[in-house]
């Protein structure tokens, strides 16, 4: 039986970062129609009901009916570390990150915080992901055991570090890399609505000769998307340059070894040289924007203004757990608040277009997620725009829907989250808990 979804519906005919908010299509009478998985309709509720008398009917009333938000970036293992006190970007990986991620190894362990990640995530409206895991192949089984199991689209790679830079135990080589991570995308990439991610850390992790090997697993399925970091922190490229004294700059380490190309996702890219910023933009590779957790290890301020007006594909990511919320409406705010110290006022229809339609467009999936439109595939939040007592106080003075959303997105958090429906059905938001409360 098909499904017909009534409220506000959003959904944009292009890109507002280029062609301004007037590509948004609002609809205060909306509707849409899920067939098979797929939207198989959309327009108006009450031609909608018309057309289609045999659907079963769910009136969201007033609520905003929107694609699933679509986070670019993350690392699920750090999960139980998420918001943890302090420290630039070298010491956190030290102090938590590699701890933690030493865990995964373990099966049970990895299972068991896949199935928490999931759980957080569908209850903030994110319904697709593009996840690094660990050394671990069974944190990329994990991730996607369960995944599948509830019927998402999700992206995924194992994380690769061969250098002596990473601690003992989490460490591969260059040969384990390639056949690990060969062995885990002809297993997972394709299947249902997953999609493999060959992920080399960052280039302080890998020796050339495992980044080589990457290179040359992307070319045999370049098919794949490609996932590392670039540029994150000024310490972090000094040290790049240290140990890669012949690479005119951080983005030629990878370019040299076969990781720069359409299809390349490089999260954080804050602070580029101009030859990096034009050789990102000409191969058509896709920057991702990790606002929260750019201000939470004390980053720097990505130029979303210059790298849009340039023409660069840019995503837009919780980052979790250096990203202190999985919330996309916090990462949305927070994305606004970084523009505004770059003196530009990203509109509510941008900062909600970078969270949906522009994330899937830095994946390669804007054709089939992202957006509201016939024959897209059914991944859909349901928005309460007044969730809590500050938040309607100040819909309620709305002017339009953009005076209307802004509230949510700035002070919105899981409870605006009103129902997710993923792949055409509806998902369970059972998933706060059970956690334990802390002992202190």
């Amino acid at each position: 039986m098909a499904d017909l979804l009534l409220g506000q519906t959003l959904a944009f005919d292009g890109n507002p970062m280029t062609d301004g908010p007037g590509v948004a299509r609002h609809d205060r009478t909306g509707a849409i129609l899920i067939r098979d998985g797929r939207i198989a309709d959309m327009g108006d509720g009450d031609t909608l009901r018309q057309r289609h008398p045999q659907a079963r009917v769910t009136d969201y009333g007033r609520a905003l009916i929107s694609a699933g938000f679509v986070d670019a970036h993350a690392h699920y293992p750090q999960t139980a570390i998420i918001a943890s006190w302090g420290k630039r970007l070298i010491d956190w990986l030290n102090s938590y990150t590699f701890p933690e991620e030493m865990r995964f190894s373990d099966p049970a362990y990895a299972a068991d915080i896949a199935t928490r990640y999931f759980d957080l995530t569908l209850a903030n409206g994110t319904t697709t992901v593009c996840s690094y895991g660990t050394i671990h192949p069974e944190s990329v089984d994990a991730y996607f055991t369960e995944a599948q199991r509830r019927g998402l689209c999700a992206f995924a790679g194992k994380t690769c570090m061969d250098r002596d830079t990473a601690p003992g135990g989490l460490r591969d080589s260059a040969q384990s890399a390639y056949d690990d991570s060969k062995r885990l995308l002809e297993r997972w990439h394709g299947q249902d609505r997953l999609s493999y991610v060959i992920t080399p850390r960052f280039s302080p992790t890998s020796t050339p000769e495992q980044l080589q090997a990457l290179g040359a697993l992307w070319a045999e399925h370049p098919d794949c998307l490609m996932q590392t970091h670039l540029s994150e922190q000024t310490d972090e490229i000094a040290w790049v340059k240290s140990l890669y004294p012949t690479a005119r700059d951080y983005l030629d380490t990878y370019e040299s070894h076969g990781l720069l190309g359409h299809g390349g996702l490089y999260g954080h890219a804050i602070h580029l040289e101009p030859r990096e910023v034009d050789r990102l933009r000409e191969v058509d590779a896709s920057l991702i924007h990790c606002p929260t957790s750019n201000t939470f290890i004390g980053s720097g301020l990505f130029d979303m203004d210059g790298l849009t007006r340039a023409g660069h594909r840019v995503g837009l990511a919780t980052d979790t757990g250096g990203g202190s919320s999985f919330s996309m409406l916090r990462t949305m705010a927070a994305a606004y608040e970084v523009a505004q110290l770059r003196h530009r006022a990203l509109h509510p229809a941008e900062l909600w277009w970078l969270a949906t339609a522009g994330s899937a467009r830095s994946l390669l999936a804007d054709h089939r997620i992202g957006n509201l439109a016939a024959g897209m595939e059914a991944d859909i939040a349901v928005i309460d725009l007044a969730s809590t007592p500050a938040i309607a106080q100040r819909a309620n003075r709305a002017g339009d829907i953009w005076e209307a959303i802004f509230p949510t997105i700035m002070m919105g958090d899981d409870r605006a989250i009103r129902a997710v429906w993923a792949g055409g059905r509806e998902v369970t938001l059972s998933g706060r808990g059970p956690y334990k409360n802390p002992t202190l």
